[in-house]
């Protein structure tokens, strides 16, 4: 799985645009993303989001899908990001996290956004209101806590390595000027957004 963070030399623009085979985006959403990322090209931008957590009770770190007013992960399943950070993640981090993100449930993602966060100090950014990923199969309620749990297992292992829990939290979303306002659609510059 981490082998999609690789510095393939084929990539030649900055921008990078990281789709999972599961991600319906329409050319409006892409664009906007886009002309976000130019704006904040050391962020990580897109649409699906989570957010950390401490739970004092059980003592660790912990993150929520839920759609609130916090975030501070954006899958990579539909997000723009800097080239930079292929080389960053392949080179600069250990082997031993990297084998980490391949054995454990979604942790690429976590780890991209930690590393980001660590690099940075900056919180990546939502854009649209997409709230949720199109889930392509069905899973048991138990693989669907061993997949919790295997998040919660390697957010809390990431911020052992790194000393600290390096993600920042935001509640940034960014949306198209006039989004759901009510004028003339042929003022709007991407009047499909609020469509989907």
């Amino acid at each position: 799985l981490s082998n999609r963070f690789f510095p393939y030399a084929d990539i030649q623009t900055d921008a990078v645009l990281s789709l999972d085979e599961h991600t319906s985006l329409s050319t409006s959403e892409v664009d906007f993303a886009f002309v976000v990322w130019r704006s904040f090209p050391e962020r990580i931008v897109g649409f699906l989001t989570w957010s950390h957590f401490w739970d004092p009770e059980q003592r660790r770190w912990g993150y929520t899908s839920r759609w609130t007013n916090e975030l501070s992960i954006v899958l990579t399943a539909a997000a723009f990001y800097h080239r930079y950070y292929h080389s960053l993640f392949t080179e600069y981090l250990p082997a031993g996290l990297r084998e980490l993100a391949d054995s454990l449930a979604a942790c690429e993602d976590i780890l991209m956004n930690v590393l980001v966060a660590a690099v940075t100090k900056l919180p990546p950014i939502k854009v649209t209101q997409r709230k949720q990923q199109k889930d392509p199969v069905k899973g048991t309620a138990g693989a669907g806590g061993r997949r919790l749990s295997q998040r919660h297992d390697c957010l809390n292992q990431l911020a052992a390595w790194f000393g600290s829990m390096p993600l920042v939290s935001s509640q940034l979303r960014l949306d198209p000027v006039l989004f759901k306002d009510q004028v003339s659609v042929l003022r709007k510059k991407y009047p499909r957004l609020e469509k989907l």
